[in-house]
């Protein structure tokens, strides 16, 4: 199977278990609050199943980044890179991508901005803008 990046807009039973397994502190409620509106939920499918997800918020032009995870076991292999990418494809509207690292802890800042550098988006002190 080829790995695929697609907005959902529906979450399926296995979605809601892979869900769990990328954002294990976020609720049902959490996910469904991102799929309608100005707000939307892209997911990465290997397989039938789940590898990483991002929610994006979009305001006029600027789509901002959230919650932008990879399964710990399928991290460093592209997903990630491939589900920016591809989301950045689906949503021509937006012209400007940001996201924003204030309030991580300093591992995980240093994991997110080097992934961010690799995504081809620059610093401006905690936000990062493509």
């Amino acid at each position: 199977m080829k790995l695929t990046i697609e907005r959902l807009t529906t979450l399926s039973a296995q979605d809601l278990i892979d869900l769990g397994k990328i954002w294990p502190h976020q609720s049902l409620a959490q996910w469904q609050a991102w799929l309608q509106g100005s707000k939307a939920l892209f997911a990465a499918r290997f397989n039938e199943r789940l590898l990483g997800a991002v929610k994006i918020e979009l305001q006029g032009d600027t789509a901002q980044l959230h919650d932008l995870m990879v399964r710990e076991v399928t991290r460093r292999r592209g997903v990630g890179l491939y589900l920016v990418q591809d989301a950045q494809r689906q949503l021509p509207q937006a012209l400007r991508w940001q996201l924003s690292t204030a309030g991580l802890p300093p591992r995980e800042r240093g994991e997110v901005e080097n992934f961010m550098r690799a995504c081809g988006f620059s610093a401006l002190d905690d936000l990062w803008q493509k």
